[in-house]
């Protein structure tokens, strides 16, 4: 993608500023709006000198979005993304993910832009198909700790999609299964950062349950590669599974986090929280034959960059 007009929502979070950060060495012109809620400045501090950068301060749950340039993609990532934080804001993630999702459809419709839209691994709640596919209506409690955001993902979905029905809207669904990297926040509150941090730290570094619960975890730079080929592809109105499928127990990522960090800190166990996923996994065998992508950095070497990361933040 180069030479065009994106608007990027949640512009200012942990992927949003590296979507933003590629669109601009890529020589597009770039609108990130965010309102600061979990996002900050100082994610895109070293883009707000760029002439192609322009930073707006929106809830676009409360207020339409008012661009006079044209438009021709849309990245919509504006939401709370991580237990702690939706859990603090439920509410707000319920309104970004409806009345937000309406806002930025209508401004797409308005403007003739291709929107991505940032759904969730989480829309399969707690699976009981293994690993998880396109095709796997999901396992989704509406009335416990995690609803607010994977009801709210879900019902997203279902808008974007009535929108490409009825007007045409050219639009990408992306679930994003865990992601992680730099510019991830020390208290995020996911399980990277807070052993990182930790370890770092020399806390105690905190496993819930017995740790042999599952992720997969994908570096951000193949997460942001992904979603560029996904809203750039011939394909509309269906999701994609973008993540990795390297699957690890919690407790041995967090034994290798010890590994690279040297620390002395211990693994302490704490009770697991309610509703919390036993296995994470994507099929990205459809993102790997529609899409030609597949995830290329290795968990070691994205844990190695992290760290180093997180070891120049936390001095």
């Amino acid at each position: 993608m180069e030479g065009k007009n994106v608007l990027v929502t949640g512009g200012a979070g942990f992927i949003g500023s590296h979507i933003c950060e590629r669109l601009l060495k890529n020589k597009n012109t770039v609108f990130c709006v965010d309102n600061l809620v979990t996002g900050t400045k100082d994610n895109v501090k070293l883009f707000l000198k760029d002439p192609n950068f322009t930073f707006i301060e929106q809830d676009v749950s409360k207020h339409p979005i008012e661009i006079d340039h044209k438009i021709d993609y849309i990245f919509h990532l504006a939401s709370p993304a991580s237990p702690v934080d939706y859990q603090k804001y439920p509410i707000e993630t319920m309104m970004v993910n409806s009345i937000g999702t309406l806002n930025v459809l209508n401004f797409a419709k308005k403007k003739g832009a291709t929107l991505l839209f940032s759904s969730t691994s989480e829309v399969y709640g707690d699976p009981q198909k293994h690993p998880q596919s396109e095709d796997y209506w999901g396992n989704v409690n509406t009335m416990g700790p995690r609803s607010c955001y994977d009801e709210s993902k879900r019902f997203a979905e279902a808008l974007t999609f009535s929108y490409h029905q009825l007007y045409g809207i050219d639009v990408k669904i992306a679930r994003i299964f865990n992601t992680y990297g730099p510019r991830m926040r020390a208290n995020d509150g996911r399980a990277i950062p807070n052993f990182v941090s930790q370890s770092l730290a020399g806390r105690p570094v905190t496993v819930y349950g017995d740790g042999k619960q599952t992720r997969s975890f994908c570096y951000i730079s193949d997460m942001v590669n992904g979603l560029i080929t996904l809203i750039e592809s011939k394909y509309s109105g269906e999701p994609f599974n973008i993540g990795n499928p390297d699957e690890r127990k919690i407790v041995k990522v967090a034994e290798m986090v010890q590994e690279i960090t040297e620390t002395k800190s211990k693994i302490v166990f704490k009770p697991l929280p309610k509703d919390d996923p036993a296995k994470r996994r994507p099929d990205i065998k459809k993102s790997l034959s529609k899409l030609r992508w597949e995830p290329k950095i290795g968990f070691s070497d994205g844990l190695k960059l992290t760290i180093d990361y997180f070891r120049n933040e936390l001095v």
